[in-house]
């Protein structure tokens, strides 16, 4: 079982939290239980499109034999000026558990404290960690285990993906490059906090600006859109700066033959990867993105059966 109430970083799991995750998973995924969930419902709020994100969960609480229930932030009354807070305690009375996708990790935080209900982080601008976790799950499926891998993150090292990987490594104590330009450094906070956690658990965390480099004797390159929703202001600024960070064929050959690439997915194919790349042998996208599915149900199964927490 998951100690705290809520899944909204990975900061705040222990190892033992996450390997109960990837059991769970790894259990549903052999062999779907359609009654495990019966009866639960899980509220979805979205302030951000999705699709990865919307039909994983959904499928996720039906083929547990929940239901799930999506939410527009336009069609509630939190688009017209409810707190965040009232409409946690209303939603807390009708559903099991609450995902959100939203933009600022505030509103996210506020939410959670208000619920009585679990609540899963399902993306904010600050983190993404069921992405982290389903990334991490399909390693072990492809790469049969963590360590030693040497992990490579390419692009911008300030976003959610970014700054989830980082939690991810250091909880788990893995050896993870972050290559990106000086200007999207991860952000200072989150970098410090990393630093904490990886001499515990003896994570080799490090950052690096020339993706060469950053690639040799690589086991797993990532990479994520350059532009995340809320920055199109700022796309070609963006695109120009991060150019020089593209994973095409030229720099996966500089790492191992057997690499592996990652993307969260949606993939930008000709700016943060090549469609010779996303599309070729070494690619696993699809693989990590159909365990959003899997792992989401090992997430849904741990927290929604556990009871409200009194108000």
């Amino acid at each position: 079982m998951l100690k705290n109430k809520d899944l909204l970083s990975l900061k705040d799991l222990s190892v033992k939290e996450i390997e109960a995750i990837f059991a769970m998973t790894k259990k549903l995924k052999a062999k779907n239980n359609p009654t495990l969930l019966k009866g639960k419902i899980l509220g979805m709020i979205f302030e951000k499109s999705s699709t990865r994100t919307r039909v994983s969960f959904e499928v996720a609480m039906l083929q547990l034999g929940g239901h799930a229930i999506f939410l527009s932030h336009r069609d509630i009354q939190i688009g017209r000026g409810e707190t965040v807070s009232d409409t946690a305690k209303v939603l807390s009375q009708y559903v099991d558990g609450v995902m959100l996708r939203t933009y600022s990790h505030k509103t996210l935080t506020d939410f959670a404290e208000a619920a009585s209900v679990p609540v899963i982080n399902g993306l904010t601008d600050w983190l993404h960690p069921v992405q982290v976790l389903a990334d991490l799950y399909t390693l072990i499926e492809v790469k049969k285990k963590l360590k030693p891998l040497k992990i490579v993150y390419i692009g911008d090292g300030a976003n959610n993906m970014a700054h989830s990987w980082l939690y991810g490594a250091a909880k788990l104590g893995l050896e993870l490059v972050i290559c990106a330009p000086k200007k999207d450094h991860p952000v200072k906070k989150v970098w410090n906090e990393v630093l904490q956690l990886a001499k515990k658990s003896k994570a080799k965390i490090s950052f690096e600006t020339d993706p060469k480099k950053a690639v040799q004797k690589a086991d797993v390159i990532y990479t994520d859109t350059w532009v995340s929703m809320g920055q199109e202001k700022e796309e070609k600024i963006r695109l120009k700066r991060l150019k020089p960070y593209q994973v095409n064929q030229k720099l996966v050959d500089r790492a191992k033959k057997n690499v592996v690439i990652m993307h969260c997915l949606p993939a930008h194919r000709g700016d943060e990867v090549t469609a010779e790349v996303a599309d070729g042998p070494n690619s696993i996208f699809f693989h990590e993105a159909g365990n959003r599915l899997h792992v989401q149900k090992g997430i849904v199964a741990l927290l929604l059966n556990k009871k409200k927490r009194k108000q």
